[in-house]
């Protein structure tokens, strides 16, 4: 395979040895990138890379090892701030918004070698389930251009699977890895809350955004949150650093965990039939190849859609407040009515939304005092058209808009980690993604139980024929 459409491990391993320059391996994703019509990439930095790549040849060269993603191209979410880039949130009024800081997790890739190649693509701040804006066009899926990779991390799905880069920083606040790695057949592990420090400047907001990356491998992800996670004073909701992510894979104790499998997650849900039955056939062979013990449990997990919404709101008012209403015309639709919603906010929205969160917390809890893994579909949907909107109908059913985030919400308003895991192909040869909860900081079990599915159900690194 060709370095940069090799793993991350590999690939920086490789560099690290001296087996592969840093420079050549930019500059076939350079290449890939000019060559793609997925659309993913929103800013690039080409000459601060190369000059970043002939350092680390250096080093390399002089005996020093860059660290654990030594030359290894990354581009940055679009909600993510990189230093003497712009951070525009897909959205008009910010395409001028240079900033002057890394976002912590950029600075701990780059003190372990990463080459910050620019900004990936996402939906508009962040809150829509597939990737298409005013301000950076469609962001196309690899496997098919006319479907959506997601949202809103559908800027680094489409990178990695594309085969632009190997690896992406990416962001979740109700599904928003996990969704694009449904899409895109890659791994999208959601830490528990807390895992990847947010910031600096973190607004604190509904609490649900969790930071990650979406992966071609496990071990790819084991080694990102090995470099990005861990305390930092300037999130006061940072956990502290574990060790071992990579080293501790396939050491988790498995075998008679309590697993609880529902693709629907009790009916909060309409599943596509194709998604229901790919997602069943890797959950049953999860179960059977680790040995876990299968129960019954009652999930009333309740609809999330709307008030996850509702929190949400207010931040994204404080972002457009300045430039409200004049810049209506420049968001798209899903922006401009929530911000139209906010002019009618009260109260009682703000304390729905302290309500729910206390719902969704306990019912998880009661989940987690009876199994110790839930199994799920992460989307019901297969990927849709690429320009929108999400589906309204399933096998003539009609379904709202808050079914598609439904079974990934939970996770967000909760803190309990989850990931997605590549499970398999539909009818229409598109991934899907199985999806995995456990108890909060058990995140390194759902790392080990991806593994196992890697190895007796492998999947493509890229989608076939990448890059494109």
């Amino acid at each position: 395979m060709k370095p940069w459409l090799d793993d991350s491990c590999s690939l920086a391993d490789a560099v690290r040895a001296g087996e592969v320059k840093a420079a050549d391996v930019l500059e076939a994703s350079l290449d890939a990138i000019a060559a793609s019509k997925v659309n993913a990439v929103a800013h690039l930095d080409a000459n601060g890379a190369r000059r970043r790549a002939e350092e680390i040849d250096r080093d390399v060269a002089a005996g020093k090892d860059p660290g654990l993603f030594a030359g290894v191209p990354v581009l940055a979410k679009d909600m993510g701030h990189v230093r003497g880039m712009p951070t525009t949130y897909g959205s008009i009024p910010y395409k001028d918004n240079i900033v002057d800081y890394d976002s912590i997790d950029v600075g701990r890739l780059r003190a372990a070698g990463a080459i910050i190649l620019g900004k990936s693509t996402t939906s508009e701040f962040g809150l829509v389930a597939y990737t298409a804006t005013k301000l950076c066009g469609v962001t196309r899926n690899p496997w098919n251009l006319e479907r959506t990779p997601g949202g809103s991390s559908g800027g680094p799905s489409a990178a990695v699977a594309g085969g632009l880069v190997p690896a992406s920083t990416a962001s979740d606040g109700g599904g928003s890895i996990r969704i694009p790695a449904h899409y895109t057949g890659l791994v999208g592990l959601k830490g528990t809350f807390g895992r990847v420090p947010r910031g600096p400047k973190a607004r604190n907001g509904p609490l649900t955004s969790h930071w990650g990356t979406v992966s071609r491998s496990v071990r790819d992800t084991a080694r990102w949150f090995e470099v990005v996670s861990g305390y930092h004073p300037r999130d006061q909701f940072s956990i502290p650093r574990v060790e071992g992510w990579e080293r501790d894979l396939a050491s988790s104790d498995l075998r008679g965990l309590r697993v609880a499998f529902s693709p629907d997650l009790g009916g909060i849900a309409t599943l596509e039939p194709e998604v229901r039955r790919v997602v069943t056939e890797a959950g049953e062979t999860l179960i059977a190849e680790t040995g876990m013990k299968r129960v019954e449990v009652k999930l009333d997990i309740p609809e999330n859609g709307t008030r996850w919404a509702t929190a949400g709101a207010p931040g994204l008012f404080n972002d457009l407040k300045e430039f409200w209403p004049d810049c209506k015309d420049d968001l798209t639709y899903e922006i401009e009515a929530s911000m139209r919603f906010m002019e009618n906010y009260r109260v009682w929205h703000a304390a729905s939304v302290d309500k729910f969160r206390v719902m969704i917390n306990e019912t998880m809890a009661d989940v987690f005092e009876q199994c110790d893994v839930l199994l799920c579909a992460t989307n019901p949907h297969e990927a849709f058209v690429a320009e929108g909107p999400m589906p309204s109908r399933v096998e003539g059913e009609r379904v709202g808009r808050n079914n598609n985030g439904a079974l990934t919400i939970p996770g967000n308003v909760s803190g309990y980690p989850a990931i997605s895991i590549p499970a398999g192909l539909t009818k229409n040869g598109l991934p899907v993604g199985l999806q995995a909860y456990t108890h909060r900081y058990e995140d390194k079990r759902l790392l080990d139980l991806a593994l196992v599915l890697e190895r007796v159900r492998p999947w493509p690194l890229v989608a076939p024929g990448a890059p494109v």
